[in-house]
């Protein structure tokens, strides 16, 4: 990573969530991440919102590198080429660049952490099914 680096320091107490992009039924709190590299990173924490279920969208994430890990509940997910798969408190995934995939139903506690790069990242709803296999 070539891009500077400052110091930060995200007080979870402080920490904020809120409702946004396209998963409208889960809400984010940024880390501060993207900040600290200038873009390079992004890293926030996910969580169920209450009373919104999955919609099942196919996406992609323009992105060059994604990785999440999950704190509590459960989510199943499908991943084109993968199969359907069941995450739960300590797994961790890493999703390549441009992967299609879609979440299927998740816990009302579920939560995790995720790290994308760029934090800018972009992401494109896809309107073709893929090949459902259970991995």
């Amino acid at each position: 990573m070539d891009e500077e680096q400052s110091f930060s320091h995200s007080e979870g107490e402080a920490g904020e969530f809120e409702a946004r992009g396209l998963r409208s039924y889960f809400e984010y709190r940024d880390l501060g991440v993207a900040d600290a590299t200038n873009g390079a990173v992004v890293a926030h924490v996910i969580k169920a919102r209450e009373g919104h279920n999955a919609t099942g969208q196919w996406h992609v994430h323009d992105c060059s590198f994604q990785f999440y890990y999950v704190l509590k509940g459960w989510a199943r997910f499908e991943y084109e080429g993968h199969g359907i798969r069941t995450v739960k408190p300590g797994d961790c995934v890493v999703q390549p660049a441009g992967i299609r995939h879609r979440e299927i139903e998740h816990s009302e506690d579920f939560e995790l952490i995720e790290i994308v790069s760029p934090a800018n990242f972009g992401t494109r709803a896809e309107d073709e099914t893929a090949e459902t296999t259970e991995a």
